[in-house]
């Protein structure tokens, strides 16, 4: 026990581990609030990823667009769309 008391009377010793125990726990950027913004980042890096890909996806449909049936096959295929004399029968498998 008087070993104990021998640290605390050590006045750089004390400082110190008042300094850590702020900075760490009580100060406003805090290791929790640290670490829950590492991990929202990391969601916003996989958002970023994952937006990126669909505008890469976007603009190569777009540049296919350019020639008339293309665009004829894309309204077909993703839009429904018909001529005035057919029926159209969408199936969709699960």
């Amino acid at each position: 026990m008087n070993i104990f008391f021998g640290y605390l009377k050590n006045k750089f010793l004390l400082t110190t581990s008042i300094f850590l125990l702020y900075t760490l726990f009580l100060d406003e950027q805090d290791i929790f609030s640290i670490f829950s913004q590492k991990q929202k980042l990391n969601k916003l890096s996989v958002k970023k990823e994952r937006i990126k890909s669909k505008l890469i996806e976007t603009r190569n449909t777009l540049n296919k667009l350019n020639q008339i049936s293309e665009v004829e096959r894309y309204a077909r295929e993703k839009k429904y769309f018909k001529k005035d004399n057919e029926d159209i029968f969408v199936i969709f498998s699960e």
